[in-house]
């Protein structure tokens, strides 16, 4: 029998209940304790992957080595633990069961019924022992979308039942998020929720091992004592997630006090190994202690939901614990801004950034913040359609090439100095056909891109369709915009930079997505930094 010890996270009454902030601390924790883990998302809904959603749908999609388009939290999990992850780390119900129809079209089923108990179900099972088939670990930790109760989930909760009763409890471990909530009037927290959630996965033969009550301040031990008593649960086993204010860093640390760590590996039998959490918790204390802040600009029309830029929020405060300073994002939609109030916009940012994204809709008003930046000597960061703007910004106001633009947004342009891939041209169907994954980029040494990874060849991680037409560089490089970064063949280039500038750098990729709190990518650090000089200037 495998030695891996199988932990599913269920969320109750609630749904963004921090599931996935959960499965990352826990599994932050376990890695402190010189465990292995692997963590793993399974999302209910039918489409194949997010690649094709709004981000207002589902937030910002994020992409892994292997080009998988994936679930946010996949992005939690990476930047709390040591692991990396692959398409095999996120499932979804369109994936189950587009699986399943293949198969039955190929008669591998012999002409039986196909039928959610045993072929769905096993499906799902198979996605979770997949996950250790060539590398075995300590722990695999599953999160399970949605919430108990959504019709969905319901095909997952069976596939993870009948796994504890083929395991068993000493193998296979089930944590259920809940709310807690306060009652305004009485100031008085409530515990119905909870018990009424509880029920509802024990009718669906599941109970929980462990209870994660989400609740604004902690639980007295009578309330721990109540929830335990109703819902046949450990009292050493109800963990309070209380409301954090300063960072979600400081999450593994709430844990650890409350001992989910110890409550996991007792539950299963694990040994409690001593805790190496010296390098988390001194980045917890550098940002707990910064007393400087820097404001930057991020201008993208998807600024109403927090979740679109996650990885580009978390990056930015990566690059401000590197620098000692907590970042103040002003978050900006291009769509209100023109070159006639740009500098009302951008009044007193010591940085401006400009994320990736698809479409038409808000690219003049990032080319004149971009514009604004580049003439203002304000560090600036394109990333992606970012970088892309910048191109096209540096191509009408530089070059004078007036109609400059991408083919994106007009296909029969003058100066197309933003034009497809060439292989992307024949793709008509859009999920997971774009340029996707991790692919290699050599730098240009002297160039500042080289002195930020110090290094001369470098992997980061793609989303796009469209690039940099090659035949304008020496056009672009004459007028003082290098090109600092290509593909190994040099078929495609991958970073442009202006030299005379505190810090201008657009990349085509994507580095938000291999940022960590304890390891900050080089650019974003970089990019603070330069942010820094200008705000401690502007203060002198």
């Amino acid at each position: 029998m495998s030695k891996t010890r199988y932990i599913f996270i269920t969320g109750g009454v609630s749904s963004s209940l921090g599931k996935g902030v959960t499965v990352a601390a826990l599994g932050c924790l376990l890695e402190a304790r010189g465990y292995t883990v692997s963590l793993q998302k399974m999302d209910p809904y039918i489409n194949i992957d997010p690649g094709t959603m709004s981000p207002y749908q589902h937030g910002e999609v994020y992409v892994t080595e292997d080009g998988a388009e994936t679930d946010l939290d996949l992005g939690y999990y990476e930047r709390f633990t040591k692991s990396k992850f692959s398409r095999k780390n996120s499932v979804s119900t369109g994936q189950i069961y587009h699986a399943v129809i293949e198969r039955e079209r190929k008669g591998d089923y012999l002409g039986r019924t196909v039928q959610v108990v045993p072929h769905i179900t096993n499906e799902i099972r198979n996605r979770i022992y997949n996950l250790t088939r060539d590398l075995e670990t300590d722990f695999v930790i599953v999160e399970i979308g949605g919430t108990v109760g959504d019709i969905e989930s319901i095909p997952f909760l069976e596939a993870i039942r009948q796994m504890r009763y083929e395991h068993g409890s000493n193998q296979v471990l089930f944590l259920h998020l809940t709310l807690v909530p306060t009652i305004t009037a009485a100031g008085e927290a409530k515990t119905k929720p909870t018990q009424h959630s509880v029920k509802e996965l024990l009718a669906l033969g599941i109970q929980p091992d462990v209870l994660i009550c989400r609740i604004n301040k902690p639980m007295s031990k009578e309330m721990k004592n109540k929830i335990s008593l109703f819902c046949n649960v450990k009292e050493q086993n109800v963990i309070s997630a209380v409301d954090i204010t300063t960072s979600i860093y400081e999450i593994p640390l709430m844990y650890r006090e409350d001992k989910l760590d110890e409550v996991v590996l007792n539950a299963l039998g694990m040994d409690l190994r001593k805790l190496n959490f010296s390098q988390w918790e001194n980045m917890v204390k550098k940002i707990r202690n910064t007393k400087k802040t820097v404001k930057i600009a991020l201008v993208g029309k998807y600024i109403s939901l927090q979740d679109a830029y996650r990885s580009v929020y978390e990056s930015l405060a990566h690059g401000g614990i590197s620098n000692d300073v907590e970042v103040n994002v002003v978050k900006i939609n291009p769509e209100d801004i023109d070159s006639k109030n740009i500098k009302e916009h951008l009044k007193g940012v010591h940085g401006v950034i400009v994320p990736g994204g698809f479409g038409e809709r808000g690219i003049e008003g990032k080319i004149a913040a971009i514009q604004y930046a580049r003439t203002k000597n304000i560090p600036f960061f394109g990333i992606c359609l970012g970088m892309q703007c910048a191109v096209i910004e540096f191509a009408r106001n530089v070059l004078g090439f007036k109609d400059a633009n991408s083919t994106e947004f007009k296909p029969n342009v003058q100066y197309p100095v933003i034009s497809m891939i060439e292989e992307q041209k024949e793709i008509e169907r859009m999920g997971g056909t774009m340029r996707l994954g991790a692919y290699p980029c050599i730098i240009k040494k002297g160039s500042l891109a080289h002195s930020e990874y110090k290094s001369d060849r470098i992997s980061e991680r793609h989303r796009h369709r469209f690039e940099f037409t090659l035949r304008y560089k020496d056009d672009f490089e004459k007028k003082g915009m290098n090109l600092t970064g290509f593909s190994p063949d040099g078929s495609l280039a991958e970073i442009v930079e202006i030299p005379n500038h505190p810090w201008f750098v657009g990349v085509q990729f994507h580095p938000e997505f291999q940022s960590k709190p304890t390891d900050p990518h080089p650019l974003f650090a970089g990019f603070i930094k330069a942010a820094s000089k200008l705000a401690k200037k502007s203060e002198d």
